[in-house]
């Protein structure tokens, strides 16, 4: 624990920044500039808290300089964040909102205490440094007395030689390991996700010499109880499919559950004869286990995963005497230091693999913004649930190998990230699935071509290994659900059970543009062509009945159909001016289609187009009903189409992908 300083002339505000602060440090507090300057020069202080607009002050920020963190505080936060980003991009700056909401108010506990933990950081970086320069005077010294020695040719001369030679090994190793220590600090300090926090346990397993190394996380939910799961198993960043395979249950007989439970290490060269020696270590890891040596991760007092090693090796063979007391000083050391970075990444709330948040804090996000936005009384229609599914993933990682695999999950997530809205969120569902809330929707057909620019987006990236992909492109499928504000207006009635039965409507929905529910049809691959967007409507009468929809003084002309809608994605492609363009459906029936497309089709003309369906490419006529932009914002243009002279067969075709899509069959959860 250091010195914390607060500088605020405010009364109020150096009472609420006082209660932040009382647990992560000695606080010192001012209220002038006199008494501030005075403090700074008596002794040394860890961490300022300084109101943003006295942190100008030219005499003082050169004081400032000296502190390894500096909190701007004050009421504005647009107003911090700008005072913020002139300090130096060298240094530890961030701000603190002085609010009594309980978000602002656990962000400034979580600020403080990470400024405080990036001051000890950076303090036990500069002990190692005047260690290293200690070390090398010690060296210079007896080096200078073996070569005294050395030049005496005396009977005592090969034990002098021999002397020396072990002390500059000593030497030597010592070096290569306190580098080595120095650079797994640097990487924790700079590790800014959950990857490159994983990419650490190989430096630590080469650090102690061992010959395999596993890091867990430990969990809790109502099924199992607390868990530990393994992030890393035996050198092995493993899958959402292969967890369950290595989870150590928290009660059972288990070096890693055990220490779990105590807070405490285990260190033993004779693994086999002890309690903990359980099935997971026999059987599954790649070498039998002789010795291991196992380390509690701790968040405060609290017990937050494990990391443990296994196999002490020298000279390229398993050591007998395992594990030293010197290596179990470096796990010790390290762990520590790993719980802090675990800290700051917030692996509680967010996917170790992809970053997102996972399934249970993305339910709570999504009730606090609904919550919120009811409070201040924003104008939304609806919300939407998204499910995404990447297609033949199974495919992907057979071939590939699962590293691949989840190389391609981290991929996907960051291009999805990149894909929504500001107010939208996303989650890691489970495997290969992903789940998405959509903040602010009109209407279905709104919330489907979203969904559509996030699925046109993964067609048309480049993955690695996506030629050997059954369609030799990697691509997903989504299933969209629409819920209406009006439902969720009381104080409370935004719970988790009913967001998991609207996400359970977007998994049906997923499952139709998967092509899973054709239970009474033959089996066809070429019929299931995935890479689609289909929706779960709740009311279809609202969608299907109107014959207009007000918005500001426009009207939008939506074209009646008395055949029933299939809210499908698939393409279109038409001729315009001597070329060929790309649109996409919205929703399909026998009686016509809607489209959406970049440019507007000239109104009361008979189109020729290409309507793709399945894997065949089936040649359409239509007569253009209406065509306007979605909104007056939107780049995007809506067209109904009205089928002209269909055909029997055409008729057929088109029955026959209604019937996979299986529209009828879904009901309301």
């Amino acid at each position: 624990m250091g010195n914390i300083l607060i500088y605020n002339k405010k009364v109020e505000e150096e009472g609420f920044l006082l209660k932040l602060c009382q647990k992560r440090g000695f606080v010192f507090t001012s209220a002038t500039l006199e008494n501030t300057v005075a403090l700074l020069n008596s002794m040394p202080f860890t961490t300022i808290l300084i109101d943003a607009e006295l942190a100008d002050d030219r005499a003082l920020k050169e004081m400032l300089d000296k502190t390894p963190s500096l909190i701007l505080t004050g009421r504005e936060e647009d107003a911090l964040k700008e005072t913020a980003r002139h300090w130096p991009d060298d240094r530890f700056v961030d701000y603190l909102v002085i609010s009594p909401r309980p978000v602002d108010i656990t962000r400034g506990e979580r600020i403080v205490k990470i400024a405080q933990d990036y001051a000890r950081l950076k303090s036990d970086v500069e002990s190692l440094t005047l260690s290293k320069e200690s070390m090398e005077k010690k060296f210079k010294r007896v080096y200078t007395e073996i070569k005294d020695i050395g030049s005496a040719l005396s009977e005592g001369f090969m034990k002098q030689l021999e002397k020396r030679i072990a002390l500059e090994a000593r030497y030597i190793r010592f070096q290569k390991l306190k580098e080595k220590f120095e650079n797994i600090l640097k990487k924790l300090y700079a590790a800014n996700d959950v990857n490159n926090l994983l990419d650490i346990v190989f430096d630590i397993k080469d650090l102690v010499q061992a010959g395999g190394i596993s890091l867990y996380v430990l969990e809790e939910n109502e099924t199992l109880g607390k868990y530990l799961k393994p992030l890393v198993w035996d050198d092995a960043f493993l899958s959402h499919a292969d967890f369950a395979r290595h989870i150590a249950l928290f009660l059972a007989q288990d070096f890693a559950a055990t220490v779990a439970r105590k807070g405490e290490e285990i260190n033993t060269a004779n693994a086999a004869a002890d309690p903990g020696f359980s099935g997971r270590y026999q059987q599954q890891l790649k070498a039998p286990l002789y010795s291991i040596l196992c380390t509690p991760l701790k968040h405060d007092k609290e017990v937050i995963g494990a990391i443990e090693v296994y196999n002490k090796s020298a000279d390229d063979k398993v050591s007998k005497a395992g594990f030293s007391l010197e290596d179990q000083q470096i796990m010790r050391g390290v762990s520590e230091h790993i719980s802090i970075a675990m800290t700051k990444l917030n692996l509680i709330q967010y996917d170790a693999l992809t970053g997102l948040l996972r399934p249970d804090p993305f339910y709570e996000k999504v009730i606090q913004k609904i919550e919120s936005q009811g409070k201040r009384r924003q104008e939304v229609d609806s919300y939407a649930m998204v499910m995404g599914d990447v297609d033949w993933f199974k495919n992907y990682n057979d071939r590939n190998g699962h590293e691949a695999g989840n190389r391609l999950l981290r991929e996907l997530a960051g291009i999805m990230k990149t894909s929504i809205r500001e107010d939208d969120l996303l989650c890691r569902y489970g495997g290969e699935e992903f789940l998405f809330f959509l903040a602010a929707v009109k209407n279905v057909e709104e919330a489907t071509l979203l969904t559509e620019r996030i699925r046109k987006n993964i067609e048309e990236h480049y993955f690695e290994h996506e030629e050997f992909q059954p369609r030799h492109n990697l691509t997903m499928s989504f299933g969209v659900t629409v819920f209406p504000r009006k439902e969720l207006t009381e104080p409370g009635a935004a719970t988790k059970a009913l967001l998991k039965k609207i996400a359970g409507e977007a998994d049906m929905a997923l499952a139709e543009a998967k092509g899973k529910r054709f239970k009474n049809l033959p089996y066809n691959e070429n019929l299931i062509t995935k890479n689609k967007v289909c929706a779960y409507v709740r009311d279809k009468a609202a969608v299907m009945g109107r014959t207009g929809v007000l918005q500001g003084q426009e009207r939008m002309i939506v074209e009646k159909r008395k055949s029933e809608r299939y809210y499908a994605s698939t393409l279109c492609i038409y001729k315009e001016n001597g070329g060929h363009k790309v649109a996409t459906t919205v929703d399909l029936s026998l009686g016509g289609a809607k489209f959406s497309s970049e440019s507007q089709f000239p109104l009361a003309k008979t189109l020729d187009f290409f309507l793709i369906l399945g894997s065949r490419a089936n040649l359409l006529t239509g007569d253009v009903v209406y065509s306007q932009k979605v909104s007056p914002h939107s780049s995007y243009f809506y067209t109904g189409v009205k089928f002209k002279d269909l055909s029997s067969e055409d008729r057929k075709l088109l029955e026959t992908y209604f019937h996979l899509l299986e529209k009828k069959e879904v009901q309301p959860i």
